[in-house]
């Protein structure tokens, strides 16, 4: 077993390691079909090469080749590294700066196999999200951070290091930039291309920054999303015996099981990957399993005992979600009965021909199958299937059943595919359901709130226990000294929130914590862990992030901006300036993302990481950190004509007369662009 001083020497070369190849009886990656020209497989293999010297290049060219045939891509399993993956206490890790160490603790937790949604393939979620593009570069990060000093900052560029770079003890230990490819040539068969050849990647939004924190990173905001969804579309505060159904439980949608309980609800969660449900179900996020459409409908109905007891219940179908939904329509045609209330979909539609979504037609082997054989059919049936999916959906919606966009691009790709999700007289945003940004979360992120998270780097249960009551405190507090009426009720939401997470055995990987909060929020927390930390009561640094779904970390036209309506929703300039901005205000590192979310090319995205050591110098960096990291996008959203925007910056104003943002001025008389434009 390797330990994690020699993880850190680098490149083990002398002796090779063993080749032990893809381990079975894990999940994998789905097979990648770039199709390459000859021309292109040897730049493939020259690209791979370039990280060893020329007296092994031979034998490892002829196995990478073969990854290369087999798989679409040279993850290099070779170097695989014969270590326990996972998240070891700060003080573990051998590194000149507790910032390095702090990083490696990140990287590591990511590529945990509990985490991890394909941990040979460094994909931690989403099918797709990768922390590296190949095993090499693993080990050659490892060695530089625990080489790195204070005055050195790491520079990634798509998950290759480009090396340790002279810097200074305030700037940024670690930049990452994943997928920045030039917008004319940003297309998903472009990047198929550039990723086998290992010239770019694909980070999703905090697998490629190091900043997952397993599923807990969405219950959050899938617990707020169920229950402001709840109060918008039902009227009910309350949502025992209602029923939620939905589908996928790999990566971030594992959270759904699980979030679905917390709320109260019934929840049935169709996946077609058994190793995820039983993942789930291991882990203690899903409370039953089930292949057979008879017993979930049974659990569905009005006299089942989870219905007529109002019992909270997460059961996961293990099946495709078209033939869950045709059976609720069935239902409906031959019983009258409506057996759901509530719908989305959590499948992987922005990679939806690459495994991220699996048509209803076959079976899930046979579809993998169909996918590495004959991807062009693969592509023709999911495109049938997301057809059949939105006529079901369809059906139900119009007796009742309120449905809505996961972000995860669903609508989009039915679209696409031709199905009937037309908004007639909309902008190209809108579709004939909602995102959840549109009707639910996006006055949330206009509020300045969104998915604030922190890791005791120590490991140890009772420094997170200490934490939750630190912020449980800090929101009280707020609470008492007066707030408004909308931000009061997302506090009193996240003090449920805070004690319900304490109970449900959240923890998967780091001990981790995630936290909907907005800048004063965030702001107040962070000074009181850093004050607890320099006490002594919390023994180890706090790692500070966020998902970069937030108010201002991602631009994304059809998930995050979705709601912005001036325009501007196709435009990144906030992304950008957050991850610039976060940089010289004191983040410990920063990642700037092409994808993530709802796919390749269609959303930039920013996230960052900040050590809290205890020190004076931290709290002043968390402090004028974490104000723009919210700011930004509340004036962004201020200008894009959103009310609570304009009145969240201008509170902000009120309390720092530094802050100074352009407001917009409305127009009144509507009268005056008609008579304009008549001429």
């Amino acid at each position: 077993m390797t330990s994690l001083k020699e993880i850190c020497r680098g490149l083990p070369l002398y002796p090779l390691p063993e080749n032990r190849g893809r381990k079975k009886g894990i999940p994998h990656a789905p097979v990648r079909t770039p199709n390459l020209t000859a021309q292109e497989k040897k730049l493939a293999l020259r690209n791979a090469l370039r990280y060893f010297p020329p007296e092994i290049q031979k034998k490892l060219a002829l196995e990478f080749a073969e990854e290369l045939r087999l798989y679409g891509h040279i993850y290099m399993y070779r170097f695989f590294p014969d270590i326990e993956m996972r998240a070891y206490p700060i003080g573990d890790y051998p590194c000149k700066t507790k910032s390095a160490a702090a990083i490696m603790l990140m990287i590591m937790n990511n590529l945990d196999p509990s985490v991890a949604q394909f941990p040979q393939e460094l994909v931690t979620y989403g099918g797709n999200g990768q922390v590296f593009s190949n095993w090499a570069q693993f080990w050659l990060v490892m060695h530089y951070l625990s080489e790195m000093t204070e005055e050195q900052t790491l520079v990634m560029y798509s998950g290759h290091p480009l090396g340790l770079f002279p810097s200074h003890q305030y700037a940024p230990r670690l930049i990452i930039t994943n997928g920045m490819v030039i917008p004319n040539y940003s297309t998903r068969d472009e990047y198929e291309k550039m990723f086998a050849l290992g010239v770019t990647m694909y980070g999703q939004m905090t697998a490629g920054s190091y900043c997952y924190i397993g599923p807990q990173g969405i219950v959050h905001g899938t617990v707020l999303t169920v229950l402001n969804a709840g109060r918008r579309y039902l009227k009910a505060e309350d949502l025992s015996g209602k029923v939620f159904v939905t589908s996928g439980l790999g990566g971030m949608s594992g959270a759904q099981a699980k979030a679905a309980v917390i709320a109260g609800c019934v929840g049935i969660i169709a996946e077609v990957d058994e190793a995820a449900l039983l993942k789930r179900h291991k882990q203690g996020w899903l409370m039953e399993i089930s292949n057979n459409l008879d017993h979930c409908i049974a659990r569905l109905r009005y006299d089942s005992d989870a219905r007529k007891n109002k019992i909270a219940l997460s059961l996961g179908y293990h099946g495709n979600v078209v033939d869950l939904w045709e059976r609720l329509v069935y239902e409906l045609d031959t019983t009258g009965e409506l057996l759901v209330d509530l719908g989305s979909d959590q499948t992987s539609c922005h990679n939806p021909f690459s495994g991220g979504y699996y048509p209803v037609q076959l079976g899930f082997e046979e579809a993998k199958q169909l996918l590495a054989t004959n991807p062009g059919k693969f592509r023709t049936l999911v495109q049938e299937s997301l057809k059949r999916h939105v006529a079901a959906i369809n059906r139900l919606a119009d007796k009742g059943m309120f449905f809505w966009d996961y972000g995860n691009a669903f609508l989009l790709e039915a679209q696409r595919a031709g199905a009937d999700v037309e908004k007639r007289g909309a902008n190209k945003t809108e579709f004939r359901y909602p995102s959840y940004v549109q009707h639910i979360m996006g006055d949330i992120f206009s509020l300045g709130f969104g998915p604030f998270r922190w890791v005791c780097t120590s490991g140890d249960p009772q420094d997170l226990a200490t934490t939750d009551s630190i912020a449980t405190a800090v929101l009280e507090d707020s609470i008492r000294q007066g707030v408004s009426t909308s931000v009061k009720q997302q506090y009193h939401d996240n003090i449920r929130w805070i004690r319900e997470a304490g109970r449900h055995s959240l923890v998967v990987g780091s001990q981790a914590r995630i936290l909907y909060s907005d800048q004063r929020g965030r702001v107040s927390i962070a000074v009181a862990i850093n004050r607890a930390i320099s006490e002594g009561r919390i023994k180890a640094p706090v790692v500070l992030s966020r998902d970069h779904h937030d108010v201002s970390g991602t631009d994304s036209p059809y998930r995050e901006t979705s709601n912005i309506y001036d325009g501007s929703a196709f435009c990144a300039d906030m992304a950008v300036q957050n991850f610039v901005g976060d940089a010289f205000r004191g983040a410990t590192w920063v990642a700037l993302h092409n994808g993530g979310g709802v796919g390749w090319g269609e959303v930039i995205n920013g996230g960052f990481g900040l050590v809290l050591d205890g020190s004076k110098e931290a709290e002043e960096r968390a402090k004028m950190m974490l104000s723009w990291d919210v700011s930004n996008g509340v004036a962004r959203r201020c200008w894009s004509g959103n009310d609570y925007a304009y009145e969240t910056i201008c509170q902000a104003m009120k309390e720092n007369d530094t802050l100074k943002v352009t407001l917009p001025h409305k127009v009144v008389d509507e009268n005056i662009l008609e008579q304009a434009t008549k001429h």
